[in-house]
């Protein structure tokens, strides 16, 4: 096929081609673009268009196809971002699982610290869920007793605790780096 059948048989079909474009695509610059590539496509074959019955439905095929193909890459794009979502997800809850282990230490290294009474008290009731009935079965101390030691080991845990974390604000150091 020579330029001359070219202009005259494909050419007039872009006004048809761009409103089944824009039509697929909803999207007139996107449709243009598609449109571009399929003349482009078509002026790189026109010397086997000529065995080509309807050249008309060729090309809204050719059309067809290059939406398809446009709407399947706009498609990859959400699935890649919510595994980069996903990932994010994952790293974060593994840092707060990071996060939450060194609280631990730390917690159980200021509990390690505490006089031997509070240690056990505390220890029993908020470490091992035991009733106050059951933490003065087992340390023979009243009721009252085991309810202040409670009060002091925790105020002790938490003060500490907390200048543990403005240290490491001020500081810049890792909470378990100031455990050592």
């Amino acid at each position: 096929m020579l330029a001359k059948e070219f202009k005259t048989s494909v050419l007039p079909l872009s006004s048809k081609l761009l409103r089944f474009a824009i039509q697929f695509t909803k999207n007139e610059e996107e449709a243009r673009d598609i449109i571009q590539d399929v003349f482009l496509k078509l002026w790189q074959k026109r010397h086997s268009l000529e065995k080509v019955e309807n050249i008309e439905a060729f090309a809204m095929r050719m059309t067809r196809n290059k939406c398809l193909d446009m709407y399947r890459a706009k498609r990859s794009f959400p699935a890649e971002e919510e595994e980069i979502k996903r990932h994010k997800e994952e790293q974060q809850d593994l840092q707060q699982e990071v996060e939450l282990s060194e609280t631990a230490i730390i917690l159980r290294n200021l509990i390690d610290k505490l006089p031997d009474l509070q240690q056990t008290v505390m220890r029993m009731r908020d470490i091992e869920q035991l009733e106050y009935d059951e933490i003065a079965e087992r340390t023979e101390l009243n009721i009252n007793a085991i309810r202040v030691n409670l009060s002091r080991a925790r105020k002790k845990v938490r003060d500490e605790f907390l200048k543990t974390q403005a240290y490491g604000l001020e500081g810049h150091q890792t909470k378990a780096a100031r455990l050592f």
